[in-house]
């Protein structure tokens, strides 16, 4: 019941901090490109974790056997569904983006019954398809800004490689700490995403540093990276890959609800209802995996 409720915590704080990370992501990408802003996120993210594994003395992984799964993550969940996330964002709009990616829980409960073999159950199923509809009356259909198709795609993308990453993380947890996964996958992430940077500085597309682009550089950074990075991998390592997937959903949500607080948007009655329907899609999963811990516990019991 501990690692299920402190879970839940990670993964709520994980995907609340990205709940306001679309409004931020889109105002830096109008002044810089956003390979450039994908490095400087990773360079900023991976000094400060870093710096916690020094400080705790945390050694660096050793060997092909723990460096393999560490480059899998950086560069299929750190390297492409980011880079593809934001690309997706500058194309299309923050509107779009939010519910395009929120598709991420449906794809991490098929990879998480492809590669670790979980259980499909009905309530899983009802609580993924109720938290769906939540995120769509939340997020609704309303056009907005201009959305482009191939942002629209790039999106998809960023959700199917977000999901595998999710499932890779919860594999490689076994073997290594989750701060150590976080750290040098985003390290491989920092290398790889140098060529795409030097190409944009190459190209001399446009740069603006003012002190407000500065500033949301270093929340991207230290808060939406290296903060809720390692939120997201810790919340995965402790719960049931189908079951953490759920707490996705909470980024719309969050995300509507910060547009309320700070940016004075309205809050329609659209908002409540499909909040409604995520949080009860997630207690529903989460009580499901409760039962099923208590009935594994009073049959050890017995056995004893």
């Amino acid at each position: 019941m501990r690692q299920t409720f402190f879970g839940s915590l990670y993964l709520s704080l994980a995907a609340s901090i990205w709940g306001g990370m679309y409004v931020v992501s889109k105002y830096v990408l109008d002044y810089v490109p956003p390979f450039t802003l994908v490095w400087l996120r990773y360079a900023i993210a991976f000094f400060v974790l870093w710096t916690i594994l020094r400080l705790k003395r945390i050694p660096m992984p050793k060997g092909k056997n723990d460096w393999k799964p560490i480059i899998y993550i950086g560069v299929v969940g750190y390297v492409l569904s980011i880079s593809l996330q934001f690309v997706g964002t500058k194309w299309s709009d923050a509107h779009t983006a939010s519910l395009i990616t929120s598709a991420t829980p449906a794809f991490i409960v098929i990879f998480a019954r492809w590669m670790l073999h979980e259980t499909m159950t009905l309530r899983k199923l009802s609580a993924l398809l109720l938290a769906t509809a939540g995120v769509v009356v939340v997020v609704g259909f309303s056009e907005g800004e201009a959305t482009s198709f191939f942002g629209n795609v790039l999106l998809v993308g960023a959700a199917v490689t977000w999901a595998l990453l999710s499932v890779l993380v919860k594999i490689a947890s076994a073997r290594l700490s989750v701060l150590v996964i976080t750290t040098y996958a985003i390290f491989v992430a920092f290398i790889g995403t140098t060529p795409m940077m030097v190409w944009e500085w190459s190209e001399g597309m446009s740069k603006t540093f003012s002190f407000s682009v500065v500033l949301g550089i270093f929340y991207l950074g230290i808060v939406s990276t290296a903060g809720a990075f390692f939120l997201w991998n810790k919340g995965m390592e402790m719960m049931d890959a189908g079951v953490g997937s759920l707490f996705f959903f909470f980024q719309p949500l969050v995300g509507s609800l910060f547009g309320w607080l700070f940016l004075h948007e309205q809050l329609h009655v659209s908002f409540w209802i499909g909040g409604t329907f995520i949080i009860v899609a997630v207690v529903m999963a989460v009580l499901e995996k409760k039962g099923v811990e208590s009935e594994r516990q009073n049959e050890e019991k017995v056995s004893v």
